[in-house]
């Protein structure tokens, strides 16, 4: 894949994160400065790749799973933590939340859960030991993705199966992003888990994250759910 080529796939993904809907060659044109015509040329070699595909009633392009890890590999630690200042304000915030909850672990373990979920706008979980906590299904069942019943079902069905999978999986880095049909379990939902592993009094396979869209801000996502298991590793 050419430099420019990557340019317009992780252009076609922020794009798609933020407005939910598909991008087209006019949108990307102006971005790049270029032809709709050369952008178009650059889209049809994309989706020949596989890394982006056109829905059924739409001009425009979205990306699919391939897209988004071929994008989500080419993350590095450096692009991360370059992130706008904002990452940096939310971090913080939810270092205070759990923080102001610290009298005990698991109170502390929840309110980061909490923070992100509410940072995030995706469901987030927690399992430390023989607990697991969930919170945010209201925020997860809003997105455009989650309304058709098949993607219900899927995505109730990788809720209900996230404590035994997490057992078994044992996602074993400090960061772990699993993409759509990656998903062992849930394969058809449509869904993204990024899961931060943490050592706490609990167990030191503990572990928090969240499950949302694949239509995601991936390094604001990623960053924080990593930070967050930093955070709680070091102050529990």
């Amino acid at each position: 894949m050419t430099e420019r080529q990557q340019a317009i796939l992780a252009a076609i993904i922020e794009q798609y994160a933020e407005i939910a809907a598909p991008v087209g060659s006019v949108t990307l044109a102006k971005l790049f400065g270029v032809s709709s015509a050369t952008i178009r040329s650059e889209m049809a070699k994309l989706e020949e790749m596989g890394f982006i595909e056109a829905p059924h009633t739409s001009a425009g392009r979205i990306p699919t799973d391939k897209g988004y890890r071929f994008y989500v590999n080419g993350i590095t630690d450096a692009q991360m933590t370059e992130l706008p200042s904002g990452i940096d304000r939310s971090a913080r915030a939810i270092e205070a939340h759990v923080n102001s909850h610290i009298d005990t672990s698991d109170r502390a373990i929840r309110s980061a859960v909490d923070s992100l979920v509410e940072l995030t706008g995706n469901f987030g979980f927690a399992s430390f030991g023989t607990h697991l906590y969930m919170n945010g299904m209201t925020q997860l069942f809003s997105q455009p993705e989650f309304v058709e019943g098949d993607h219900v079902q899927a995505i109730a069905r990788l809720i209900d199966n996230i404590e035994p999978w997490l057992h078994e999986a044992a996602p074993n880095h400090p960061l772990n992003v699993f993409i759509g049909s990656e998903n062992p379990i849930g394969k058809s939902s449509g869904a993204t888990l990024i899961i931060s592993k943490f050592r706490s009094q609990f167990s030191d396979d503990s572990y928090i994250g969240v499950i949302g869209p694949t239509r995601q801000n991936y390094r604001r996502t990623m960053e924080l759910v990593r930070r967050t298991g930093a955070m709680l590793e070091e102050v529990l």
